[in-house]
């Protein structure tokens, strides 16, 4: 096998394998297609469950979930039973010492083997890197990276509507009526850990109805800010002052719905400033700097695209198609200046966006899909198409770079899927006697998030996160009542309950299997995951209110949110996309064995730990 002194891995989050080799065959596609008759193309197996986090962690250290811990967003506490965000933590040991954030991934990512062999890597927003890893060469950490307030990303929407209440991961903030176009307002910083409150700066909201626009005024930077109305602002970087000698600082940009009637302006999550993070997010420190003098001001978030600013019906599809054209120029602008400077080693780009567009975009598809409420809008049925095509201009100007002493490497996480109906996990369990509420209350919307009402002197099992159900066992959770003998008998009665359990709506079944975790997992890591894995049949997916401990009634519902499709289903049906420049072994290749490929081709040895196996002969 002729060994490389370059690799070069482009990933396109999301890129679904039908969409792919139609749009090829079409000839929509030519870069791919071009990289496929020159070396090699083949659908990818992505892992369980198949999601960004969880699959991009396989691809850095090729080893299962079990060997590097990732298995969902979220992880729940078995001391609480809450959730907690899975991809990393904060830790601070005493009152004197400055807390610091802890990666959660473990195992070893090939960059470091990379780098013990003495080359460098550039990794460009991988996931699962923040804080980023120490390893020779620059590193820009990706999805993970939380917003200021320390969550996956939280808003605020300016309004003059009285009746305006907040929704999913959003702040709502009132604004006068009566300010003759002058309203007073304030951003929402990060809290105070001392105060227990949140830390506040003014601004001022000039709205001038005549011309369409708001301009903001503050003690930031621009200290004017002008924000057309149906456009992006321009970065708005501001200081929070936490104490006398601490502050925090960050970026925000708005965009402005309309004047009138009512004042209605959006606000994105609060950025961490590349120029003085809260915590690191490059490595070498001053990597982001670095960046920003060269291509601009940037997104520094993990989850980038105000998907949740769309889904809540405060910004339109027009606007958050123009952030997704922002974010792409971005990241393209990022590739572009490391491509220009590699020599050597190994080189990775993410793009997340395909990923987003196709959770938010993918109901225009379906005429019928639940979430247009039977007014599909027939402009956006091919965002979805005319954004693989941009992915593919993307590889086109990457693909230039890679000589032949290159191994250029395309690929996809997952793939994609409808999601059409939701099934409340915990509610089944409930209903099947696995799950007991207090003092006789029913499912019902009085549940909320978290448990509140579960009583867990008297529940087997429970549902969190969106593809894993877990045990109540006793010595391992807070209140477990599931002894390790019987879990086994436990298991099989969830599994045979939920095998074949259909949707009385449709008429189809809901899954299509239910595995015991240590048919799927294996490692160092085990104690952390799902004790049964479910596999979900094209269109469905655990609801929305099982991902944070819900229990509603019923057990199917129609997902009328426009994020309208997904890929935590059966990981049979949604593999992703692997193109290489070079011919490999097509025979079931899966995201565990590129870190061993990229290694193979680097001339250095695989990990010990490593699963995987080299698919270049």
């Amino acid at each position: 096998m002729k060994k490389y002194k370059k690799v070069m891995v482009i990933g396109l989050d999301g890129l679904e394998p039908s969409i792919t080799q139609r749009l090829m065959e079409a000839g929509e596609m030519p870069n791919l297609a071009t990289i496929r008759n020159k070396g090699g193309y083949a659908t990818v197996a992505t892992t369980y469950p198949a999601q960004t986090p969880v699959a991009w962690s396989t691809f850095a250290t090729g080893v299962n979930p079990g060997g590097h811990g990732i298995y969902d967003f979220l992880r729940r506490d078995p001391n609480t039973y809450l959730p907690d965000l899975s991809l990393n933590r904060y830790e601070q040991k005493n009152a004197f010492v400055p807390p610091r954030a802890v990666n959660l991934r473990q195992g070893t990512p090939v960059w470091e083997y990379i780098s013990k062999a003495g080359m460098p890597s550039v990794i460009v927003r991988c996931p699962c890197t923040y804080p980023p890893d120490k390893a020779k060469g620059r590193m820009l950490s990706g999805l993970g990276v939380p917003d200021i307030r320390g969550g996956l990303g939280t808003s605020t929407f300016y309004t003059t509507e009285t009746d305006a209440k907040p929704k999913e991961s959003e702040h709502v903030i009132h604004l006068p009526s009566d300010g003759n176009g002058k309203l007073p307002s304030y951003l929402i910083g990060p809290r105070n850990p001392k105060e227990r409150k949140d830390v506040q700066l003014p601004i001022t909201i000039h709205i001038d109805s005549a011309n369409r626009k708001a301009v903001i005024k503050s003690d930031g930077k621009p200290g004017t800010l002008e924000v057309p109305q149906g456009q992006w602002s321009d970065w708005l970087k501001v200081k929070f002052k936490i104490g006398m000698l601490q502050s925090v600082r960050g970026m925000v940009r708005f965009y402005l719905v309309e004047t009138e009637p009512h004042v209605k302006l959006y606000a994105s999550p609060i950025n961490f400033d590349p120029q003085q993070p809260m915590f690191p997010i490059c490595s070498p420190f001053d990597y982001a700097v670095e960046l920003e003098e060269t291509i601009g001001t940037f997104y520094t978030t993990g989850m980038v695209e105000d998907h949740n600013g769309l889904n809540n019906g405060r910004i339109d599809e027009a606007a958050f198609l123009q952030q997704c054209d922002r974010v792409m120029a971005e990241r393209e602008g990022m590739m572009l200046y490391e491509l220009n400077k590699f020599k050597e080693g190994l080189f990775y780009c993410l793009y997340d966006t395909p990923d987003r567009i196709q959770h938010m975009f993918w109901r225009f598809t379906e005429p019928d899909h639940p979430a247009n409420n039977g007014a599909a809008n027939p402009d956006f049925a091919r965002v979805i198409e005319d954004h693989y095509k941009q992915c593919d201009a993307v590889v086109g100007k990457a693909l230039q770079y890679a000589d032949e002493d290159t191994l250029f490497i395309v690929l996809s996480d997952h793939g994609f899927n409808t999601f059409r109906r939701g099934f409340h996990v915990n509610t089944w369990l409930h209903d099947n006697g696995f799950l007991t509420l207090k003092n006789g209350i029913q499912p019902g919307p009085e549940n909320g998030d978290f448990f509140p009402n579960v009583d867990w002197s008297r529940t087997k099992a429970y549902s969190l996160g969106l593809a894993g159900i877990y045990l109540n066992v006793k010595g391992r959770e807070a209140n477990g009542i599931v002894k390790p003998e019987d879990m086994e008998q436990v298991k099989q009665q969830i599994i045979q309950g939920l095998s074949g359990i259909e949707d009385a709506v449709t008429g189809r079944k809901a899954l299509r299997s239910v595995l015991r975790q240590e048919q799927v997992y294996s490692g160092d890591y085990l104690k952390d995951a799902p004790d049964l894995v479910l596999n979900f049949s094209a269109g469905y997916r655990s609801s929305w209110e099982t991902g944070l401990g819900g229990i509603p009634k019923g057990h199917f519902e129609d997902n009328r949110k426009r994020w309208s499709g997904d890929h935590i289903i059966d990981p049979l049906l949604v593999p992703g996309v692997l193109f290489m420049n070079h011919s490999f072994n097509t025979d079931n290749p899966g995201l565990i064995d590129l870190a061993p490929t990229i290694l193979a081709a680097l001339g250095v040895p695989k990990g010990e730990k490593m699963e995987g196996k080299s698919l270049l002969s």
